[in-house]
């Protein structure tokens, strides 16, 4: 009887320690609960730089880069400054319909159509991360050239992401940038660091900063285009730095972006609880 006694108490406690861990939250299930009842694709890197503890849903889901391409532009001109083929206060120059005509920009879906642009190096670079400005990048581009641009995505293992009309991206490749940002292995240490200080300056903060505490600073890019919305950066947090990046296509990318604000505050929140 007393052994029937003992059986009994140690399966209640099993069940009890089971539900208890059951219920634990996991970076796989804050995520989950998240992105309830979402409606469209969404693809999720998260990696702690601290522990390494990581979750990756959809990392090969190949998607319009829109502006986040930007990022790469911004590694492939610092590889220019590098190698002394640019200078930061040098002054870039050109008309706006050369701009237009060179990137095939039909006069419908171009911003700019007359006058002519012309900002320094790192000028075009701080406008181009921090408020998306489009002549600013494509300045930029018509300097490095598309195939150095190609060969940059290349050398550094972006596989999954590609030049072209529309770019193209996945979480994986955008996740791996940050990490080599913030490990001094892209182009150098120094340019790593000022690309993370340009990142930190961003102004488009409507994603992945929008609900965070002040404690928390984000050097992070969005990107959107069509019916994608995207953010992605590193969150420098007093438990510890994390990369996050979210990509998605839905019919609502307002409804996105908002789902987006709330997805970081739910991993900033299961972070900090670590």
């Amino acid at each position: 009887m007393r052994t029937v006694k003992i059986a009994l108490i140690v399966f209640v406690l099993l069940l009890l320690l089971f539900r208890v861990k059951e219920s634990i939250p996991t970076l796989e299930t804050t995520v989950s609960k998240a992105l309830e009842d979402t409606k469209g694709t969404y693809s999720v890197y998260i990696k702690n730089l601290k522990t390494e503890e990581k979750y990756v849903l959809n990392g090969d889901r190949v998607f319009d880069a829109g502006s986040l391409y930007k990022i790469w532009l911004m590694g492939a001109v610092f590889e220019k400054i590098k190698n002394n083929e640019l200078e930061e206060d040098e002054i870039l120059e050109q008309k706006i319909d050369i701009l237009n005509q060179k990137f095939e920009i039909t006069s419908e879906d171009a911003e700019l159509t007359t006058g002519v642009i012309n900002m320094t190096v790192k000028s075009a670079l701080e406008r181009m991360i921090t408020i998306s400005h489009n002549y600013a990048a494509l300045l930029l581009t018509e300097n490095v050239g598309i195939s150095k641009l190609k060969v940059f995505l290349e050398q550094n293992g972006f596989n999954k992401s590609a030049v072209g009309v529309p770019p193209k991206t996945t979480v994986t490749d955008t996740g791996l940038f940050f990490e080599k940002i913030y490990k001094g292995e892209l182009v150098d240490q120094e340019a790593s660091k000022k690309m993370i200080e340009i990142l930190k300056k961003q102004k488009l903060n409507e994603g992945l900063p929008k609900y965070l505490s002040s404690d928390a600073q984000v050097a992070h890019k969005t990107g959107d285009i069509g019916w994608s919305k995207h953010d992605g950066g590193i969150v420098f947090a007093q438990n510890g730095d994390y990369i996050i990046v979210v990509m998605s296509e839905s019919s609502s990318p307002m409804g996105a972006q908002e789902r987006i604000a709330n997805l970081s505050k739910a991993v900033y929140g299961y972070f900090k609880m670590q």
